[in-house]
């Protein structure tokens, strides 16, 4: 059995959406000092719906895979759509990753996340404590 799936492969390979949005309506930016990753991503955002969405990620191919697969799920989709996204849809949107590997799923739905807030803050747009999530990357199993 592969360790990685075809899809995690194919979005490593061919990654979507990597670059950056000038003009961004909200940026996020993410890291782990455990592994070193570092995920940056930038919504446009127009009638409530992400217009477009952008990557850059330093780190390694489940890192690239997670981010370009998340920015795919929310790209197109109405704001609320994507303040949905988890970590365990873009790992099963990649058909799994490896039981070491899913922090990069977890950095992938922060920097999303913390997009959102900074789209949020930047608009004025109110919102209760604990609307965007953190999640904590220690609770993620490692081999």
């Amino acid at each position: 059995m592969a360790l990685y799936s075809e899809k995690v492969m194919d979005h490593f390979r061919n990654p979507r959406n990597v670059g950056v949005i000038e003009d961004a309506d909200g940026v996020g930016e993410v890291g782990n000092p455990t592994c070193g990753d570092i995920m940056k991503i930038y919504l446009k955002i127009e009638d409530d719906l992400i217009a477009d969405v952008k990557f850059e990620t330093f780190g390694c191919g489940s890192a690239i895979a997670s981010s370009s697969m998340a920015t795919e799920l929310i790209k197109g989709k109405p704001v609320a759509d994507a303040m949905k996204l988890t970590n365990q849809a873009v790992t099963e949107a990649l058909d799994g990753l490896p039981a070491h590997k899913l922090h990069c799923s977890v950095l992938a739905e922060e920097a999303i996340q913390s997009a959102l807030k900074d789209y949020y803050d930047r608009n004025g747009i109110p919102y209760e404590e604990g609307t965007f999530r953190k999640v904590d990357c220690d609770t993620c199993e490692r081999a």
